[in-house]
Parts: structure tokens; sequence; C-alpha cells
């Protein structure tokens, strides 16, 4: 079976050319000649890309996916074959309505029809994954149900394994491919579509996001059911909208386009400056709108996550960028641990400001914002810098919502959109704010530890006196510390104390 795949794989590379992408790179250019020799009939016409593009589109799915996800490793693939393989669409044929209604009643034990009072056997969406059907709880709650593909599992299993196969095989017979890292970028797709082959994981991430917003006035989330959810099954609400692709209904139902696109960018900063938490794969069809204006996101099965430290050093550098200050940025990098610490700071302050200093005699609408922060990764790349999964998602979502919000409102701009919420988040964790949040954070475990410190004070004391022969002075000196410490730890918890009342009387006063 895998040597049939194996043969079907080299059978289209060869049909649309892939080989030669691999001799351009021969440097001597002697296998390139004999290649042609051999195969000289041959002359592809079309763009490397195109034709990488069209023969992923023939392998399937796993590989459209495959595609997808190099997409975004813009730091690893030359422009042109990156935007080409942005193109890719993850258009599935559905399966047989049969087969999920198999797959529905091996996990809840009874037929369909006696789990819902409804159920639509025609489904509304399909990817490589899953598909979903819409349907109706015993209480008349109208919900979406995704199930996942029968078989999907040992598919993918084989497919990973003839991509692991490829890459390694790649890393030996072309030195050059040893700098893209083929086994670390099969490595990474695989951790991202294993996730997305355990629906509670993507109900868990639905379910988290819905929290962040919840009562939001900008974005809706759907509620999951967990009583209907399992690895194979994933239950919730029913959502209507428009898609936000369909500008012409959007415009048809009174949406602001212009107020849609800054409301996108308010959504992305928020997901990662104050929460930590985004949506990785906001492409336009995981995207909605309601008749109120607000988005509503869907497909869950790809989030991030960011540290406070990725996010503070995240802030101070594009604040950087607005004030042009690339001394910041380099320093931001390398106290990240980015970049090695040996890293030279005028050096890489220099590279950074070639990047950035050209776009500033554009206006601020013209300038691309994700383009901008992916040519810093690749220019950081040069200075060592190790791949950052959080950070390539952050960059592949930022594109997204760029673009996305240039759809909406061709004038956007971007900048002048964020900076306002950046300084306004700065302000809130660097200032005074920043500093009452922290404490009433770590108040409850002061308030625990605080009257344990003079025993505890008092048993290393008691320890070291039977270890060694101290004499009284030097005891008293001890004790006298110790006081002096205490009555340190008194002011501070009274400080403490007080300002945590201050905000409560602020808050309910």
């Amino acid at each position: 079976m895998r040597l049939f795949r194996l043969a079907k794989i080299i059978t289209v590379g060869l049909r649309f050319g892939l080989d030669q992408m691999v001799l351009e790179a021969d440097s001597s250019g002697r296998l390139g000649k004999l290649w042609h020799v051999v195969f000289f009939w041959r002359h592809p016409k079309a763009p490397r890309g195109e034709r990488l593009r069209r023969a992923l589109e023939s392998l399937g799915p796993i590989f459209v996916k495959f595609g997808q996800m190099l997409s975004t490793r813009r730091d690893l693939l030359p422009p042109d074959l990156a935007d080409e393989l942005a193109l890719l669409q993850d258009r599935v044929p559905p399966f047989p309505s049969e087969q999920a209604l198999k797959v529905l009643e091996d996990f809840y034990g009874k037929p369909v029809d006696d789990v819902f009072v409804a159920f639509e056997r025609t489904p509304v969406a399909s990817a490589s994954v899953a598909q979903v059907h819409f349907a109706r709880l015993p209480d008349g709650t109208e919900v979406a149900v995704k199930i996942l593909r029968p078989g999907i599992g040992p598919v993918i299993e084989h497919d990973l394994a003839l991509l692991d196969t490829a890459a390694t095989l790649l890393e030996k017979l072309w030195p050059e491919a040893r700098r893209l890292k083929p086994r670390e970028v099969v490595a990474e797709f695989s951790k991202y579509l294993h996730d997305e082959l355990d629906l509670m994981r993507e109900a868990s991430n639905c379910s988290q996001l819905r929290r962040n917003f919840t009562n939001s006035r900008l974005l809706q989330v759907p509620e999951v059911y967990w009583d209907w959810c399992g690895k194979s099954v994933m239950v919730m609400e029913r959502m209507r909208g428009v898609p936000i692709s369909q500008l012409d209904a959007l415009r048809a139902q009174g949406t602001d386009l212009k107020a849609l696109s800054r409301a996108g960018v308010e959504i992305f900063f928020t997901q990662v400056f104050r929460d930590g938490f985004f949506h990785a794969d906001m492409h336009p069809g995981n995207i909605f709108v309601h008749a109120d204006g607000r988005y509503i996101a869907l497909d869950f099965g790809i989030v991030g996550t960011l540290t406070e430290v990725d996010k503070s050093y995240l802030a101070q550098n594009f604040l950087g960028f607005f004030k042009r200050d690339y001394n910041r940025v380099a320093r931001a990098h390398i106290e990240a641990g980015w970049v090695p610490a040996h890293t030279r700071v005028d050096e890489f302050e220099s590279a950074i400001r070639a990047v950035c200093e050209p776009i500033f005699d554009r206006p601020l609408k013209d300038i691309s914002f994700g383009k901008t922060l992916l040519r810093l990764f690749q220019t950081a790349r040069r200075f060592e810098m190790e791949v950052q999964p959080q950070l390539v998602l952050l960059q592949k979502t930022l594109l997204n919502i760029e673009g996305l919000g240039r759809q909406l409102d061709p004038d956007l701009d971007l900048w002048k959109t964020a900076k306002p919420f950046l300084e306004r988040w700065m302000d809130e964790q660097m200032g005074w704010r920043g500093l009452l949040r922290n404490l009433k954070d770590e108040a409850p475990s002061w308030a625990g530890t605080l009257p344990q410190i003079p025993r505890l004070v008092h048993r290393v004391l008691d320890a070291t006196a039977h270890r060694h022969e101290v004499q009284s002075g030097e005891l008293e000196r001890l004790a006298g510390a110790q006081r002096t410490q205490a009555r340190a730890l008194w002011v501070v918890g009274v400080l403490l104390a007080a300002l945590v009342g201050l905000e409560l009387y602020r808050i309910f006063g």
C-alpha cells in the first residue's frame, strides 16, 4: 500500500515538474543537464508555485493541509511559493450520510433519531478531517454537529510517514534543503493535525474563547453542549450569519464594513495581549458576520497561546516599530531569548533599520504590518533566531486579519488602529494599574505565607544554633535582622491591604 502511494507521489511530482525545483538548486548544473537529456520532452510553462499547488491538490486533502501549513512558514519559503500555497482551499467532497450516521450511532449507542429530534442528512460543510450537519436537541435547541471523517486516522498516519520519509531523503540528497528543516516542518504539521483529530480538544478551545468574549460587543462564539460531545463528535450552538467574504450580502444587511474592519483588528489584539489565547485559523471560511454587526468565529481546531513574557516583548516590538526605535526592537528580541544573548545589539539594530526604515517613506495605510513583521523574523533568522511556533501562528493570523481588514476597507490603516490599543495595554501592564493588579493576584498566596515567615526564620536560626557554636553577639544580630524583616513585611502587608481596599472601593463603592 505504501509503495503504491509513494509511486503516485513520484508520478504526480514528475507530471507537474517538481523535480526541476530541486534541479534548479544544483549549483553545478551537471545533474540538471543529465536530467533534461533524459526528459527532453518536458518543458513546464507554469510558474513553480502554481505547479506545486496543483500537485498538492492532486495528492489529496492531507497534502492540501500540509501546503496550507507551509504557506504560513514564510520565514522558510520563498515568497512566490508561499503566496501560491496560500491559495490552497480545503475543499473535500463530503463522506456519505450513512457513514456519518454510523459514527454517531457508535458514539451514542443508539439511533441518531433517538438522540436528536431532527438531524439533517445533508452536510452543510465538509473538510479533510470532519464535516458538519445541522440538528436539534430534545429541548428544541438548534445545533451544529461536527463529525470526524471515518477512517481518517490511518490515512493521516500513512501520509505523515510518507512526508517524513520524503523530508529525510530531501535533507540527504539536497544540502540546501537542510536550511529549510523539512523534518521539523513535518513534525510541526503532525502536531497540529493530531490536535484536529480530537474534537474534544477543539470543543475546549471553543469554550475558552467563548468565555474570554462573554457579553462582547465585537465577537460571538458558539456554546458547546458537552453532554453530546466526544473525541469524534462535537455539538455546538448553530450560528446564523453571512460569510465575511460576501461583501454585497453584508452591505445588503446594513453592515458598516469600515467599522467591521476596525473591529477585526481590535478582536485580534484583544486575543493576543489581553488573553494570550487566539484563534489561529481565521481565514474567511471560518468567519461569519451576524445581522447586528458582530463577528462569528467558527472552527477552533488550531489556537495559539502566548506567555506573559511573549506578550510583553511583542508589545515592545510593535511600539518600537511605531516610534522607529530600532534599538528597542533589537533589545526586546535579545531579552526575550528569541536571539542568542551574545548577539551584538548595534549590529542587530542596523539590520532591523534596513528592513523597516524604507517603509516609512510610504503612507501608513500602504504598509503591510504582517509583512513587516515577517521581514523582521527573516532578518532575525540571520542572527540565529530559533523558530518560535507561537510566533509563526501569530504571524499567520496577523496576515489573515490584515488581508481580511483591507478587503473590507481598502483604506484600513492597521498601524493607526492598533497603536492606541497597544499603548493602553502597555500602560495597564507597566503603570500603577499593572502593579495593583499584580498585587491583587499575589494577595491570596501572600496571605498564607506572611504569617509563617517568623516561624520559618526562627526554625532556621534554631537549626543554625545547634549546628554551630554561634556567639551570643551573632545571635543578637540575627534576631535584630529578624525583627527588621518582620517590621518590613508588616509595612508591605499594610500597604497591600490599603491598595486592595482602594481598588475595591473604586470598583464597588
